[in-house]
């Protein structure tokens, strides 16, 4: 089951705002620098310290430009919208090569619970918490998965895409804002920035520390059982040279009549039905951000259960998982690396 990102505006990610007791020395002549504002359809928050004030607006403004006319299924004249209307020989860029590769191994590791080729089903849906889902006939389901599978693209050593089927609709939403993040990250380390927190629609990569706070940064994951207009927070972590995705349903979830149970529709993309699954919000830990995004996008569709069998086989990955069981409350299930990062005060 794939959960599209598009579907996940309600998730929040609280920076650089809770304190951590820490005790260092903070750089000398460090100046903090703060950015602010929208791209790739969200809005993004950059805070960093680094002894020369730095004018970087141009520069964003380039990443965030490359990578729309890479990826952006948004953008008409990109080069996935090309592809995704049907022409061929689009040599697409390095940073399109990147998350395709991505993709693919979480798509393998994922058993093909995680694939960007879904969106077809999704738009046929309509998928929303009001649509009917039993809208798609047996027959008019089959006619659709001819174009859903990852397996069916293959990427050429001179960087062009050829796809199986013309009809196969790619979008790599679900990963490429970790992405957008991971980039921005590599250019702060090329400018010797050394203590950064950056944030793109609630997908983040933390280095070094706050030194305005002489504390480490510390982010929040929301309670996915408040109520409109009363914020509460589930947890506070502290995120040291990681990335840090988190996806949810919460505020779309419905309520089994029978057991009460809290459920949130995603799409299987290897039946093509819509299944429920009892995970509300995933926050995951990893190296880069492109695969924490990625694989939260991954353990959002494939369930509870299934996604703690695939963390068994994954290095480097750590979770934060809020999933419900029956009528009981919302429970929570935290890896030890996780579990190391919470800040308890």
């Amino acid at each position: 089951m794939m959960d599209y990102k598009r579907f996940k505006s309600w998730l929040f990610v609280v920076i650089g705002c809770l304190a951590f007791a820490f005790t260092g020395c903070e750089k000398e002549g460090a100046n903090e620098q703060v950015y602010t504002g929208t791209a790739l359809g969200t809005t993004y928050q950059l805070k960093f310290f680094h002894p020369e004030e730095l004018d970087l607006e141009k520069s964003l403004d380039s990443i965030f430009s490359v990578i729309n006319k890479s990826m952006s299924t948004y953008q008409v004249d990109s080069d996935i919208s090309k592809i995704n209307s049907g022409e061929t020989g689009i040599k697409v860029d390095g940073n399109f090569r990147e998350v395709f590769q991505y993709s693919e191994k979480i798509y393998k590791q994922s058993d093909g619970y995680f694939d960007p080729t879904v969106g077809n089903l999704v738009n046929a849906y309509g998928f929303g918490p009001d649509k009917n889902l039993d809208s798609l006939s047996i027959s008019e389901i089959d006619s659709i998965m001819q174009y859903v599978g990852f397996n069916k693209l293959e990427l050429t050593s001179d960087n062009i895409l050829k796809k199986q089927h013309p009809g196969i609709y790619i979008d790599f939403n679900a990963i490429a804002k970790g992405f957008t993040v991971d980039v921005i990250a590599r250019f702060l380390n090329s400018k010797n920035v050394e203590d950064y927190l950056i944030e793109l629609g609630g997908e983040l990569v933390a280095k070094g520390i706050n030194q305005g706070r002489q504390q480490p940064w510390v982010v929040a994951i929301d309670d996915p059982q408040q109520t409109e207009g009363n914020r509460i927070f589930q947890a506070t972590l502290k995120l040291n040279n990681r990335a840090m995705a988190t996806s949810g349903n919460y505020r779309k979830f419905r309520i089994d009549s029978s057991t009460k149970e809290r459920f949130v529709h995603t799409i299987n993309p290897l039946s093509g039905k819509p299944e429920k699954s009892n995970l509300l919000s995933v926050s995951v830990l990893a190296e880069n951000c492109a695969l924490a995004d990625g694989y939260a996008t991954a353990f959002m569709a494939m369930g509870f259960e299934k996604s703690k069998e695939m963390l068994r086989n994954l290095e480097d990955v750590d979770v934060y998982f809020i999933y419900t069981e029956a009528d009981e409350d919302a429970k929570v299930y935290t890896s030890q690396g996780f579990k190391d990062a919470l800040n308890v005060e």
